[in-house]
């Protein structure tokens, strides 16, 4: 690598992993195609496939980008876990109806990229733990939330959606059980 930060003469990459994520977002991902990515980008179609194999990988640097911005930092514990969930739902909530037809296309069922969800889902099941729900309705609660929460924000992309997300929110997370509702403690 030389002084100026390149590997060697000529112009300096055009594109990157970033760039091609952050143009895809600048448009309707449900509809988005190479050729529209590559016009947004400025580069030539056959330019893309050298950094994604396919719309499915441009779809996939996409899901990094968006579960990147709507993760909380902090880690869920006994005590804030409940307050972690309303921060990532409301996170999901400004993020993707920021993004025309990124709800629609994560409620769509569709190959999630594997990294990205199992870092929300991970992350997801870690706060009703805390929270004090066992392992099997951590994931039973994080399966009503995540898509109670992804259908209300891909409705929401299309037309107004009713109730509101905060009454819709709320009512979610009071009705998720703590525990195996099967396995009550001390019944």
């Amino acid at each position: 690598m030389n002084s100026t930060g390149r590997n060697g003469p000529g112009r300096p990459p055009r594109l990157s992993r970033e760039r091609i994520a952050d143009a895809a977002l600048q448009g309707d991902v449900a509809t988005l195609t190479m050729r529209e990515l590559a016009t947004r980008l400025g580069v030539a179609h056959s330019s893309l496939y050298r950094w994604v194999p396919d719309r499915d990988g441009v779809l996939d640097l996409v899901s990094e980008v968006m579960v990147g911005r709507v993760l909380p930092e902090d880690e869920p514990d006994a005590a804030t876990w409940l307050d972690w969930l309303e921060r990532l739902a409301w996170a999901m909530h400004d993020e993707f109806l920021a993004v025309p037809g990124y709800a629609a296309h994560v409620a769509r069922p569709h190959r999630h990229h594997l990294a990205s969800f199992e870092r929300l889902h991970g992350k997801a099941v870690a706060a009703f733990r805390a929270g004090g729900a066992d392992t099997r309705q951590a994931e039973q609660n994080w399966s009503v939330f995540g898509l109670g929460v992804v259908r209300w924000l891909a409705a929401a992309g299309s037309a107004p959606a009713e109730p509101p997300f905060g009454l819709y929110l709320g009512t979610l997370l009071r009705g998720l059980p703590r525990h195996d509702e099967g396995h009550r403690p001390g019944a």
